[in-house]
Parts: C-alpha cells; sequence; structure tokens
C-alpha cells in the first residue's frame, strides 16, 4: 500500500535578509534532505519574505513543516493550503527556486508579483488558484530555462 501524499503551502517572514550566500546554503541543504526523504517542491523568496510548497508521503511532510516552524532564521509561518495528492506537480524537482525580481512598473494583465493576497485571505479557492498559477509560472520559467 502507497502511503497518502500530501502537497502544503505555507509563507513566513525572514528575521533577517537572505543574501545570494545564504539562500544558494539553505537551497544546497534543502535539497539534500528532500532528496533523501522522497520530498518535492518549490521555494520562492522576495522581499524578505518566503512561499513554499512542500509535497510527497504526509507524515514526512507533517514532520518536516513541524521543523521548519520551529527554525530561528523565519517567522510569522502560517499555513495557506494543504490537500492531498495523487501526483506531485514537482516531481524531479527536490527543491525548484525562483528569485522573484521587484514589480515592473508597467505589469501585463494577470501578472503576479506579490503574495499579499496569500498572506490575509482565507479563501481556500483563491489561494488555490495562487498556488497553481505560481505553480505554473515556475514550471514555465524552469521549461525556458533549459
Amino acid at each position: 500500500m502507497t502511503a497518502q501524499m500530501l502537497s502544503i503551502l505555507y509563507s513566513s517572514t525572514a528575521v533577517e535578509p537572505f543574501d545570494d550566500d545564504r539562500l544558494l546554503a539553505l537551497l544546497q541543504q534543502s535539497r539534500a534532505n528532500n532528496e533523501r526523504h522522497d520530498l518535492t517542491g518549490m521555494l520562492l523568496y522576495r522581499g524578505g519574505r518566503f512561499v513554499q510548497v512542500l509535497e510527497g508521503p504526509e507524515s514526512t511532510v507533517r514532520e518536516l513543516v513541524e521543523k521548519i516552524g520551529r527554525d530561528p532564521r523565519h517567522t510569522n509561518m502560517r499555513m495557506l493550503f494543504e490537500e492531498p495528492i495523487t501526483e506531485r506537480q514537482f516531481a524531479g524537482w527536490t527543491m525548484g527556486y525562483e528569485p522573484i525580481s521587484e514589480p515592473r512598473e508597467q505589469k501585463p494583465p494577470a501578472f503576479r508579483d506579490t503574495f499579499d493576497d496569500l498572506e490575509v485571505g482565507d479563501d481556500a479557492t483563491a489561494t488555490l488558484r495562487a498556488v497553481r498559477e505560481l505553480s505554473l509560472w515556475f514550471r514555465v520559467r524552469a521549461a525556458r530555462a533549459q
């Protein structure tokens, strides 16, 4: 019998800003740990804020979320979305990462350059839509880079 898989989305605020070197160290550690524990996902960081999707075996995801919640490098951790899954959105990605640049003055229609609506909303449907937008955006950018 296969273990139930879970996908979660959370946001948090860095206690101190992360420069490129700190982010690289975090990513290297996360990728190694995630590969060992059969976890996949993506990490977005901008303006001192993290948004992360984690997916994998339910018990493993829950254990990692508890560990992340105790990490002193960030605060204000907020679980934005959680759902059982049968298929990974980030299969093969132990931790995809994309730095998000500062917003442009002229934004194309439907362009997402902030996480603010995720932070304040309690509407699960809107949160799920935002997760899917972020996921699609991330996968398209990664495909272009290859």
